[in-house]
């Protein structure tokens, strides 16, 4: 596809993620010809402002794609099962921001720092990986392509807005209730479709998603699965334990890896300094790196804590933040879709 502007869909207008989106497109300038705002019919009809000019969400159904460019998805994997052929048989270029089509063999996972030249692979579907796969393999990336890397062990702290908009509300209620002594509302975390659900406000939960039958969560197996196919390299070894934390924003990772060969730290901060879309802030003498808050906001990858390790000598550890909304969601999808006006 070449194109000076495109006739974009944003199916998922009115959730948390559809909103980022929509703040890229303007924030970045996304030459827009024509924008259609998609969600259920409940939403139908609600005004959002794109650009200073009032635009009214429409049903998200098959005909809503005729003359579409490019539609990018986030209204949950069901949705984007049944409507993304739909808008792929129209003619549009769908990038969807769910699980439903990453693990396909002909679907692109993309993340455009370390792998934007598969986007020209695709065949009518691009998939945008996993909040918490995103912002490690875009730290990852500078150490693959110097170093090479054969394991990555990493555990997450992950926002609540990783669930959506009603996790946020509920951490929020059950957070006022705690400090005034009230009964704790408890309908969300760490799952909302399980039956079981736990207090997040003062707590943690070492559950992201449904549990596998091999003792880890599917968020778990995705940063696995997503992380060697992104790099296109299945001899990568990659264990998560994945956590949810009472914070709003911002998901954070604790990253170990084993590089390939042996390195000075220097070398390595050198590496992440230079390597796109990643911000180096590492002085813990003077108390830098990075924290949710800091990045809130912001679109790049922030690491710091970065130190060898103290029993393996090819051992790194580090620590990556990023917005789950923006990077982890939003941004990702909308640099995707630059790269396909561009290309």
């Amino acid at each position: 596809m070449s194109l000076k502007e495109a006739t974009v869909a944003v199916l998922g207008a009115t959730g948390a993620v559809g909103e980022q989106i929509l703040r890229n497109l303007e924030k970045r300038s996304f030459p827009v010809k024509e924008l259609r705002l998609l969600a259920s019919p409940r939403s139908v009809g609600k005004k959002i402002r794109f650009n200073g000019e009032e635009v009214s969400v429409q049903e998200a159904k098959p005909e809503a794609f005729e003359g579409v460019d490019i539609a990018l998805f986030s209204a949950g994997g069901s949705v984007s099962e049944s409507l993304a052929p739909e808008a792929v048989k129209r003619g549009a270029v769908v990038v969807d921001n769910t699980n439903a089509f990453r693990m396909n063999a002909d679907v692109p996972l993309v993340v455009p720092e370390v792998n934007k030249d598969q986007i020209k692979q695709h065949k009518g579907i691009i998939a945008n990986p996993n909040c918490s796969t995103i912002q490690m393999v875009v730290a990852l990336k500078p150490l693959y392509d110097r170093f090479g890397f054969e394991r990555v062990i990493v555990s997450t702290y992950q926002a609540v807005s990783g669930s959506g908009a009603k996790a946020i509300e509920e951490l929020n209620n059950q957070s006022r209730a705690a400090l005034d002594g009230q009964e704790i509302p408890k309908e969300i975390m760490p799952v909302g479709k399980l039956n079981k659900h736990y207090q997040i406000a003062f707590n943690t939960l070492p559950q992201c998603d449904v549990a596998q039958e091999n003792g880890f969560t599917l968020e778990e197996m995705k940063m696995t699965r997503e992380t060697k196919k992104i790099f296109g390299d299945d001899q990568i070894g990659v264990t998560a334990t994945c956590v949810r934390v009472p914070v709003q924003r911002g998901h954070s990772e604790s990253v170990y890896v084993e590089l390939n060969r042996d390195f000075d730290l220097e070398e390595v901060r050198q590496a992440l300094r230079e390597a796109e879309g990643v911000v180096l802030e590492d002085d813990i003498q003077n108390q830098v790196y990075p924290t949710p808050l800091d990045a809130t906001g912001r679109d790049e990858v922030f690491v710091g804590r970065v130190r060898k390790d103290v029993v393996h000598p090819r051992g790194l550890n580090f620590w990556v933040v990023s917005d789950n909304l923006l990077k982890g969601a939003a941004t990702n999808a909308v640099q995707i879709a630059e790269y396909l006006v561009q290309k």
